[in-house]
């Protein structure tokens, strides 16, 4: 028994050497402590501020003409990586659109376009209490150091549609269902009725007021007017396609404005004088977000920006009536602007453009006058 007892103190005297004998086991060199500044992992990027973009209409985007036609402008903005859009619509000139203005300025937005002439002295308004707040008024004329203004020269693509209503007529009567008349408006109808007397001297514009921008029953009354003192060609300076429906139910032809129109009247209608605001307003976005806008600025581009043109020819227009106009649209394309140059009459007689003078974009924006071929009054 002693022996056995013997036997196995030897045993555990001789494991616990073994196990003395035993070095401690190495961590793996890649676990090994390294120091904190060197484990610690980077802080994420800080995401870059979107750009906020505000857009005021004053009519429906849904009205197939001047708003619409912003508003795709302002697909193009909204698509862009990086920035925040959104529209307000149908806002009534004056002390609304201060509102709707002043609201998007107290939500920071980085760059509002105000669309309408009637926002301009909002617009200014609002640019003087936010300073840090860039304003791009479309069609006025005022400015301040973060305010602009824009637009685009209508009055190219409105003469292009004159000469096709000039070719078109067969009566010599053109009506013309007009908004306001502020210069805006009517230099549009005196192009208009310039182009249409470069092909047809006795053609005679008749021009009808609404007082508004988009109001259909009344645009359309406004043109069943004029188509009952014989008028078969009719145009407009309006937001809604209610003339063009007026105009195809009688038998004339006709052609819109803003966008392309013909799907309202596919049997009468021409062409549309049309507006391509997409590409003016993304550049302008990536000005704000480069540092590179600037107020202050009055901006007028035509045909050779792209900003304006005139849409598709209808079915109804013959291809001799075509290619006289695609050849005075190669010429506005390349920049040669001679619309408003004399000798230029108004509808007294009295030249009010010298022959061979073009009269300065100051009296374009501020025109008030009709030139000679029209039948109505300025007011």
């Amino acid at each position: 028994m002693c022996r056995m007892l013997a036997l196995c103190l030897a045993a555990v005297f001789i494991f616990g050497l073994a196990a003395c004998d035993q070095k401690p086991e190495q961590k793996p060199a890649a676990q090994s402590a390294q120091p904190a500044a060197e484990t610690k992992a980077a802080p994420a990027p800080a995401a870059e501020k979107k750009l906020k973009i505000g857009f005021v209409y004053v009519s429906p985007v849904g009205d197939a003409g001047y708003s619409y036609a912003h508003h795709m402008g302002y697909k193009a903005v909204a698509a862009l990586p990086g920035v925040e859009a959104s529209y307000v619509e149908s806002v009534a000139e004056g002390a609304d659109s201060e509102r709707v203005i002043t609201n998007m300025a107290r939500k920071d937005f980085d760059l509002i376009f105000s669309t309408s002439f009637g926002f301009m002295d909002p617009s200014l308004k609002v640019a003087k209490e936010f300073s840090n707040v860039k304003i791009m008024h479309c069609s006025g004329f005022k400015t301040a150091p973060n305010m602009s203004n824009y637009f685009g020269r209508m009055y190219q693509a409105r003469y292009l549609t004159g000469m096709i209503a000039g070719l078109m007529t067969k009566k010599n009567i053109i009506g013309y269902v007009a908004a306001f008349p502020i210069p805006e408006v009517i230099r549009g109808i005196n192009a208009f009725t310039l182009g249409a007397r470069s092909v047809n001297p006795q053609a005679q514009v008749r021009v009808v007021w609404t007082k508004t921008w988009y109001d259909p029953a009344l645009e359309k009354d406004a043109a069943v007017s004029l188509l009952d003192v014989g008028a078969d060609v009719l145009t407009q300076h309006q937001d809604s396609p209610a003339p063009q429906e007026a105009a195809q139910q009688r038998g004339a032809y006709c052609i819109g404005y803003n966008s392309d129109m013909s799907s309202f009247a596919p049997k009468a209608n021409l062409t549309s004088a049309v507006w391509n605001w997409a590409p003016f307003y993304v550049k302008t976005v990536e000005e704000v977000r480069n540092g590179v806008w600037k107020g202050g600025q009055a901006i007028w581009e035509g045909m050779d920006k792209g900003v304006v043109d005139i849409a598709p020819y209808g079915a109804a227009v013959p291809e001799d009536v075509k290619a006289k106009v695609e050849a005075k649209r190669a010429e506005l394309k390349a920049g040669k602007d001679d619309i408003f140059v004399g000798p230029i009459k108004d509808q007294s007689g009295k030249e009010r453009i010298a022959a061979g003078q073009k009269a300065p974009d100051a009296d374009l924006l501020g025109m008030t006058w009709f030139v000679e071929g029209i039948v109505g009054t300025t007011e």
